[in-house]
């Protein structure tokens, strides 16, 4: 990849890298986007096979949430930081896990406040905490917004009532077929609101123990991991790591809808969004879908604090999103990310513009 070629096309600030030789950190930081506010976006722990990988990684990431934070309406850029490692070694060790992570919160100090972190993938509230005792730059701590995953999965399920209501008429998910691909914190949430929901829930997850508990709390029906793209359903939920929507999966799907809480589930937007039309199967945006956990863990930025239930009201307004951009979309013929992208880009450039001319008075 190259690097400022592509980050010059897609209209990114700032890709920082950091390393801390006696904790083993290597971190990189990507700040996409500063015109609405201060870039927030989790921190993703992950064991990446190259360099490379995570930084492809991290600018996808990045550039997703500039524009979930500008659709959701808030007051917010986009960034993220992923973390090179292994996070299961890590937690072994809590003399070398609190070293750590107060190295990343210095890291992310020295970016005065340009770019604010939260828990992601393969990380915690707890590390939160560390990163706390060094900068005052995070959210999505303990006491206040906390794990941000029960929000995610509320809006994911808000955009599967839109899509439902969209597609079949009713929003409804009673007695509908919804495969959930992966059940960590956001699939697991996920099942359970489509449990209390009335509708039939098929899973698949690389853990044993995270199945073996919706199998107990939610009655599911387990597939294999290879196995859940081509289950009958109305609706596929990828709620795993991203790009599950690529030209391997696409020809076997048997749904309706896609509407998940994972990031960047399109392998290439482009391609695989119009090989989705093509089939007759409704996208819903994922940076609108799983806006959730973004718009709760803002909340503890705000003035006054943070506040659960102006939190929960701004969540339900994910349905009503959903369903202008589903109509718009169908309307003018738009793959449904390229209506969604306008409405966020449209946001940024009427604040881009206030701003300048601010700037020049």
């Amino acid at each position: 990849m190259e690097k400022f070629k592509y980050m010059e096309e897609y209209g990114f600030e700032q890709l920082c890298f950091f390393q801390d030789k006696g904790t083993g950190l290597k971190a990189i930081t990507c700040i996409h986007n500063t015109v609405l506010g201060p870039s927030l976006g989790g921190t993703r722990f992950w064991n990446y096979k190259t360099e490379d990988e995570a930084v492809e990684d991290v600018l996808r990431l990045a550039r997703g949430m500039t524009y979930k934070s500008a659709l959701a309406g808030l007051p917010l850029g986009g960034g993220k930081s992923v973390i090179i490692g292994d996070a299961s070694v890590l937690k072994k060790d809590p003399i070398r896990r609190e070293a750590f992570w107060r190295a990343f919160g210095r890291y992310i100090e020295g970016l005065s406040g340009r770019y604010i972190t939260a828990e992601d993938v393969g990380t915690s509230t707890q590390d939160m905490v560390y990163v706390n005792m060094e900068t005052n730059h995070v959210v999505g701590l303990p006491g206040r917004s906390g794990d941000p995953s029960p929000f995610t999965a509320l809006g994911t399920y808000k955009s599967m009532l839109a899509c439902a209501k969209h597609v079949f008429g009713e929003a409804d998910l009673k007695g509908k077929t919804v495969a959930v691909q992966g059940v960590g914190n956001v699939g697991y949430y996920l099942c359970e609101l489509l449990h209390k929901d009335g509708a039939n829930i098929i899973i698949s997850d690389v853990s044993e123990e995270r199945i073996q508990k919706c199998v107990k709390e939610f009655g599911v029906k387990v597939v294999g991991v290879n196995d859940i793209y081509s289950v009958d359903c109305d609706i596929y939920a990828p709620c795993a790591l991203g790009a599950t929507i690529n030209d391997d999966t696409i020809p076997v799907l048997k749904c309706k809808i896609v509407c998940g809480g994972a990031n960047n589930q399109l392998r290439d937007a482009h391609v695989h969004g119009n090989a989705l039309k093509n089939r007759g199967i409704v996208y819903a945006p994922d940076f609108l879908t799983n806006a959730g956990g973004v718009i709760n863990v803002s909340y503890e930025l705000a003035e006054g604090g943070y506040n659960k239930e102006a939190s929960l009201r701004d969540i339900d307004r994910i349905y009503r999103r959903m369903r202008d951009i589903l109509r718009i979309s169908e309307e003018t013929g738009e793959l449904t990310f390229q209506t969604a992208d306008k409405m966020a880009e449209e946001r940024i450039e009427a604040v881009r513009n206030i701003k300048s001319i601010l700037t020049r008075r």
